[in-house]
């Protein structure tokens, strides 16, 4: 057999830029596939009316659209905890606004609103999503169901890949739950409850316990404020992946991209961190009764408060 020019064989297969893809398949879009006058409608009923949005559909609009109340929360924090106290660069000058603004996120009905359901709601539908598009792709292409060998639930075959946004997602839950934790459940257990929480609460940490302060909320504004940037981002669809641009500008806008979200996400930790920690976290301790009251809360902490 004569040897083939591999280079010049009009048979070979060329390398292209590859086509920007969403995580959500096209075929569960809205509209994707017009329905048409032979074929029987295949959307599910709710309460005797006909839908034709699939189950990823939904869980993808309550992943989003939980994201809206709880950043609505993180603006109204990040304003009490930073930009009053750049403001007026005292903690006891900006414990009066706190005061002022905590019913209104901290009680009964926004605190259930703007914190509580909507950080369940994406949680567990970020959960529903991965398991649906999991389903949807093994009965796509095939999971070997007439064969109980070949039946693996748990393989990464099927599984969707996880996205980095989605591991910044699941590296926050734990640093936000054990920051509710110490400043919600804590106060709970002692006379007066959450009424005893103030800048001076986390001022006092900052003065007895630095290290461990210092590393816990710097995970925790980091890891947060970079999951919620690149989650607007994506609802946005300013993704460096999710641009249209072809060929060499392809590259040029994805860098560009990557660099404006990064650069964004940078600039609200670093605004956050100046009034927490430049401010709040220069506090000092609470004097009297008030600060061994603190000490009492702080050594209430599981694992790290024999250490505090």
């Amino acid at each position: 057999m004569a040897n083939i020019d591999r280079e010049k064989h009009p048979l070979d297969l060329t390398e292209v830029e590859p086509s920007p893809v969403e995580e959500t398949p096209a075929e569960i879009k809205d509209g994707y596939f017009p329905p048409t006058t032979s074929s029987p409608p295949t959307g599910t009923h709710h309460l005797g009316l006909h839908s034709q949005h699939s189950s990823i559909w939904w869980l993808s609009r309550i992943q989003k659209y939980s994201s809206y109340a709880f950043t609505a929360f993180a603006a109204a924090h990040i304003t009490n905890t930073s930009l009053i106290p750049l403001l007026t660069r005292s903690v006891p000058a900006s414990e009066s606004y706190l005061l002022l603004t905590r019913p209104y996120y901290q009680g009964l009905p926004f605190e259930p609103l703007l914190v509580i359901a909507p950080l369940w709601a994406h949680i567990i539908s970020g959960l529903a999503l991965r398991i649906s598009r999991r389903n949807l792709a093994a009965s796509r292409y095939g999971e070997g169901t007439s064969s109980p060998s070949d039946w693996k639930t748990f393989s990464s075959k099927f599984w969707p890949q996880v996205s980095g946004i989605s591991k910044l997602g699941y590296l926050f839950l734990p640093l936000l739950v054990g920051h509710i934790f110490i400043n919600r459940a804590i106060p709970q257990q002692f006379p007066g409850g959450s009424s005893n929480v103030n800048l001076s609460y986390v001022s006092h940490a900052f003065a007895k316990h630095p290290a461990i302060s210092f590393t816990g909320f710097t995970a925790l504004i980091g890891v947060g404020v970079w999951h919620i940037t690149w989650g607007w981002a994506k609802w946005l669809a300013l993704t460096p992946d999710q641009t249209t641009a072809t060929g060499g500008e392809r590259q040029v806008v994805k860098k560009r991209r990557w660099y404006v979200i990064n650069g964004v996400a940078a600039a609200v930790t670093a605004l956050w961190m100046a009034g927490g920690f430049g401010v709040v976290g220069r506090g000092g301790e609470a004097p009297g009764w008030v600060g061994r009251g603190f000490d009492e809360m702080y050594r209430s902490v599981p694992i790290i408060g024999r250490w505090m």
